[in-house]
């Protein structure tokens, strides 16, 4: 009987703690949300799997030593994994909408005011000294990112500012992502009139080849120079579409899209669910970060949706403010998204090629922002 009892102290069942029990649920809770709703199922079952790994009592998956944190530790704070991401979605991107009507760059511009706005308002709330938004300048940086709506953004700047944060914002960062076809629609409706979201666009011109090889080689060279912090995510995001343009390494590109990234997806995924542990997950700040990401995101959309107003004042060529709000670099769920509000406006007007503009340039931008924020806070 004695050792019985030496057992059942040993097992998980007994020393499971009640926020580990949580922690579980909130996890079996995106794994559901996942398969069921399809709420970006390629990042939300392996962090809701990681998430509950890491919260399993005794086996330590995500100690020293363990298998969680072996994969974050190759993959994390070397940047490893999102900038292998990046790479691949640099192969995945056409640059041909945006080259075709370079106006849509001032829209991924503007939509990462949620970005710097959020910045600010955390900085503000944590002066005021308001519980849950208690932060530091590189904690509020970190948050502020996930306005850019692109998660290896998120995760490459939270790792080198606020890696303690990693978890929550990363979930919150997937999570706004995922939910772009429930938030954005009634920002963009609030904000244009019927005639406005029927506007039809020209036609796109045809983008030549070499402007497609030249581009990315382009703007590595301006950005990396102007902003060394931001080196390596736009390079790797340019070796990614030079790969794609060039036409003579297709190997090399479809690995790249297909293969590596859906390795590195997993791994990522494994990583970030290793910091969503009780201990780190389950406070008042974990609160605050999701509120100021919402914000930072419904800002964002804002500021895309604004900036087309804006620019219909003195452009000749009206421009649907619909897809102001892909400025967000959610690829290409908001742009989906633009093209679907639209239609239901005009059932003839079809917007996605037209959004697919800022939304590329949205990525630019995130990663533009990101180099900012590692410049001017680290």
């Amino acid at each position: 009987m004695e050792k019985l009892s030496v057992l059942w102290h040993t097992t998980g069942l007994y020393q499971i703690a009640p926020g580990q029990a949580f922690m579980i649920l909130v996890c079996l809770m995106l794994i559901y949300l996942a398969i069921s709703k399809g709420f970006e199922p390629l990042l939300l079952i392996p962090i809701g799997f990681g998430g509950i790994l890491a919260n399993l009592p005794v086996a330590g998956m995500a100690e020293v030593g363990g298998l969680l944190r072996l994969i974050y530790d190759v993959g994390i704070p070397t940047s490893v994994f999102p900038l292998l991401i990046f790479m691949g979605v640099g192969a995945m991107t056409d640059f041909g909408p945006m080259l075709a009507n370079p106006r849509t760059l001032l829209l991924g511009a503007a939509a990462q005011v949620g970005i710097f706005g959020t910045l600010l308002g955390a900085l503000v709330l944590t002066a005021w000294g308001v519980p849950g938004f208690e932060f530091t300048m590189r904690e509020a940086a970190s948050i502020a990112i996930i306005g850019g709506a692109d998660g290896p953004t998120s995760i490459f700047v939270t790792s080198k500012l606020a890696p303690d944060l990693l978890g929550p914002i990363a979930v919150a960062a997937y999570s706004y992502m995922a939910l772009v076809p429930l938030i954005q629609p009634p920002i963009m409706r609030a904000l244009t009139t019927e005639k406005e979201r029927a506007i039809v666009m020209t036609q796109l011109r045809p983008v030549s080849k070499t402007e497609k090889i030249v581009f990315p080689l382009v703007l590595l060279l301006l950005i990396s120079l102007l902003l060394p912090d931001a080196a390596p995510l736009v390079g790797m995001f340019c070796f990614g579409n030079l790969m794609r343009e060039c036409g003579v390494v297709e190997r090399l590109a479809d690995t790249s899209r297909n293969a590596l990234i859906n390795i590195v997806t997993i791994g990522l995924g494994l990583a970030v669910g290793s910091k969503l542990s009780s201990d780190s997950f389950l406070q008042l700040k974990t609160l605050g970060i999701l509120v100021l990401g919402m914000v930072a995101f419904c800002v964002g959309t804002a500021g895309g949706v604004l900036m087309a107003k804006l620019m219909n004042l003195v452009s000749k060529h009206p421009i649907n403010p619909l897809i102001g709000s892909a400025g967000v670099s959610a690829v290409p769920m908001a742009a989906r998204v633009s093209n679907r509000v639209g239609l239901e406006a005009n059932p003839q007007n079809f917007l996605l090629m037209h959004a697919m503009g800022p939304n590329v340039a949205g990525v630019i931008g995130s990663a533009v922002a990101a180099g900012i924020l590692l410049t001017f806070v680290s």
